[in-house]
């Protein structure tokens, strides 16, 4: 291989790298935002204050968005447009699915996930909530 063959494949590489970082740090904000609406009260401020089961509950969501990001970006395949579109397209839908998934295991199971983050102490029922949140993001 020629030198300019060589850099030209280590500048698409590259750049493949910086725009999938980018893609995932939208959807991984969207993902977040998305939780923090979806959650009853403001969640942001709950682990600002130091409340663990908000904590807790904010670390599961984001670990299992970033699952299925980091999914959609494995699967993702043809030229970077595409698999960027497509990681796109399939992180919005897996970040869709996490959330209905999650609100309709909470109603089943009868968690109020209000009063469990609202506790100031930690709460066992956490780690059930994070059982479920992991477990929805690889459905």
């Amino acid at each position: 291989m020629n030198a300019a063959g060589y850099w030209s494949i280590i500048a698409h590489g590259a750049a493949a790298i910086w725009l999938y970082a980018a893609v995932g740090f939208v959807l991984m904000t969207i993902g977040f935002f998305v939780l923090d609406w979806t959650t009853p009260g403001p969640l942001r401020q709950m682990v600002r204050v130091g409340l663990p089961n908000a904590a807790v509950i904010s670390a599961a969501g984001l670990l299992s968005q970033a699952f299925v990001i980091v999914l959609a970006i494995y699967t993702a395949s043809g030229n970077i447009a595409e698999g960027l579109l497509r990681t796109l397209v399939f992180g919005l839908i897996g970040i869709a699915a996490q959330t209905i998934c999650m609100r309709l295991i909470e109603w089943v199971l009868g968690i109020d996930v209000g009063e469990l983050l609202a506790q100031r102490k930690f709460a066992p029922t956490t780690l059930v909530a994070v059982g479920l949140v992991i477990a929805t993001a690889i459905l």
